[in-house]
């Protein structure tokens, strides 16, 4: 039998952390949704991911339901259940972005609902909040396209986002740390259902919402880096 990758006890804390957070947040509600964070491992030139498997929820579970995969493959590299078919997604976005360190994935009840209402195709931005927080533009997939069955697509979109918005489906958040990870998850549902108040308070009074234009956004993922980390940005100068 092949040895076991020895297993990193701070990072399996910190993964229960988030897991608690997130299951705080209302973000689960059954056994989807679930957190995936790299670790560099110098025998595996794109890392190692530590998961949770399947059948658990990221609320009811312990340190020792997190397992530890290849990224290139679902190969199990610690422990003996296997994960869900979404990991494939989680693996396949490490494997192209070496930038990221950790993906969340949750099924967001009011993201879920705002656009199973059929009345909106994105979600506009009100506060400086996303944008910021974000650095890139969120990506909506079709309700078509089953990008945990088949990862082919998401080659051609995820050099561009930091969020991706599965259609009828859930979100998956991209982050350098797990807590970018988390932040950005947070923004984009916080921006959801202020979009939603916001188009139910002016359908009351008759008014139109005050959105930002997209010159503005683009503008602010352009200085996104310098206004949320203004320190790695001063560092990039420096170094420059």
């Amino acid at each position: 039998m092949e040895a076991q990758m020895h297993f990193d006890s701070k990072i399996g804390a910190e993964f229960l952390r988030y897991a608690r957070l997130v299951a705080g947040r209302g973000y689960i509600h059954n056994t989807l949704g679930n957190i995936v964070v790299r670790a560099a491992h110098p025998d595996h030139p794109h890392g190692v991911a530590y998961t949770k498997h399947a059948e658990i929820s990221l609320e009811e579970m312990g340190i020792e339901n997190i397992v530890i995969t290849d990224i290139p493959t679902s190969r199990l590299l610690y422990g003996s259940r296997t994960t869900s078919v979404g990991h494939n997604l989680s693996r396949e976005i490490l494997r192209l972005r070496p930038d990221i360190g950790a993906v969340i994935h949750v099924h967001d009840d009011a993201t879920i609902a705002f656009f199973g209402s059929g009345a909106f195709r994105e979600v506009k931005v009100i506060s400086l909040d996303m944008p910021f927080i974000l650095g890139k533009p969120p990506y909506y997939l079709p309700a078509n396209v089953d990008v945990e069955a088949d990862v082919g697509p998401v080659k051609d979109f995820i050099a561009g986002t930091n969020l991706v918005v599965l259609l009828g489906h859930g979100i998956t958040a991209l982050g350098r740390t797990v807590s970018e990870a988390y932040h950005r998850l947070n923004s984009f549902t916080s921006e959801v259902r202020r979009n939603i108040a916001a188009e139910h308070l002016a359908a009351i009074k008759g008014t139109t919402p005050l959105y930002r234009g997209d010159a503005e956004i683009a503008l602010m993922h352009q200085h996104a880096e310098a206004i949320i980390y203004p320190k790695r940005a001063d560092k990039v100068m420096n170094e420059g």
